[in-house]
């Protein structure tokens, strides 16, 4: 039976209390002999100590083991010399240097969790924002031009390669899921702004050359502003949305907030050999070392994690134990005893993570 080595990246702020959580979950579902988590070094505050803010060590980790698992990076005047922030920077040469193409944002309202969308409490939100990780307005990062104070501009790189295959990952995805809560319809809606700009219109060719490969899939095109709205008035019509970095970095924060918030929301950069898992919230300082944090994004990220595994290595213990997470999470919410601070309650970080366990626990008990 193999195991797995994963390589554990907890960073700062609330980073290290919501990886600690996750792991204990993890292990409870799969059970110690099947996962090693090997902790490495990294973030603002490592780059603060020693000038690095991704050791060659850890990157050699990342690189060679079965996948990665990060907590939160980032912290408050811990800048490069042009302003940017140096925690971003950590899972961004990551992105680059293992080329995790396909950011993968699944938006789910759970049971129990109050959207402020009051028409579809109770259910009606499951789609995936798929964003295009490498290119689009975000491939200037480094590279922009700032000239004389008076002037900067940055480019909008897209490219049939980068277009083509997060475009078919995308279809991909919806071929596997479950289709659109509204009507049980795979589809893939295809964001952008072609309608004013020749990348964005490039961006939506290239999507529907790859649709021909996909008859069982719908395609449905809407333009960066509007989607914002039908987001809001009739999410249950998406299934897989498929967008550039900036647009889709934008949409999937939206999605979020329809579900509960960042909180809640688990994110995956997948490329084809390598994959990275991590809440999509940032590293919160403010509540750091409090055991205020919400431990459910980077839980539901590390079940994306198992999945991702068991689809790559063809093992159905995995795909059982992600699916055991995500239903563990979901009776808990249910139940309303165990709710998180960010969501309306007062649950602590490791005891939202010791009531998973339990559910977790309590399901083995009665097989």
């Amino acid at each position: 039976m193999k195991s797995y080595r994963v390589a554990t990246i907890a960073g700062d702020g609330i980073g290290p209390e919501v990886t600690a959580a996750t792991l204990k979950v993890l292990t409870e579902a799969l059970g110690a002999s099947r996962i090693t988590f090997e902790d490495m070094p990294g973030g603002a505050g490592h780059y603060s100590r020693t000038g690095e803010v991704l050791p060659d060590d850890t990157f050699a980790a990342c690189r060679d083991m079965d996948a990665i698992l990060h907590g939160a990076a980032g912290l408050p005047g811990v800048n490069y010399p042009d302003g940017t922030e140096v925690g971003n920077d950590l899972h961004l040469r990551l992105r680059f240097r293992l080329d995790l193409y396909a950011n993968m944002r699944p938006i789910r309202l759970w049971p129990g969790v109050r959207s402020p969308l009051r028409d579809f409490d109770g259910g009606g939100i499951d789609y995936v924002v798929v964003r295009e990780n490498t290119e689009g307005l975000y491939a200037s990062r480094g590279a922009g031009v700032l000239l004389r104070g008076e002037m900067a501009t940055d480019t909008l790189v897209v490219t049939r390669k980068g277009t083509e295959r997060v475009a078919r990952f995308a279809f991909d995805l919806a071929q596997r899921r479950k289709g659109a809560p509204r009507d049980g319809r795979a589809r893939v809606t295809v964001c952008d702004k072609a309608n004013i700009l020749r990348s964005y219109a490039f961006f939506r060719a290239v999507c529907d050359e790859v649709h021909g490969d996909y008859p069982g899939v719908e395609i449905d095109y809407a333009y960066a502003d509007a989607i914002t709205v039908h987001m809001v008035k009739r999410p249950d019509f998406y299934d897989v949305i498929v967008a550039e970095n900036m647009f889709g970095d934008i949409i999937s924060d939206l999605g979020a907030a329809t579900v509960g918030g960042m909180g809640i929301s688990p994110s995956a950069e997948i490329g084809d050999s390598h994959a990275l898992f991590q809440g999509a919230h940032g590293s919160a300082p403010d509540i750091a070392g409090q055991d205020a944090a919400s431990p459910l994004a980077t839980i539901l990220s590390g079940a994306m994690m198992l999945h991702w595994l068991a689809d790559r290595h063809e093992d159905a213990d995995l795909r059982q134990a992600g699916d055991r997470v995500e239903a563990a999470v979901g009776r808990v919410l249910a139940k309303g005893d165990h709710v998180p601070r960010d969501l309306g309650g007062q649950t602590g970080c490791n005891a939202m993570a010791e009531a998973i366990c339990r559910a977790l626990s309590e399901e083995d008990k009665t097989k």
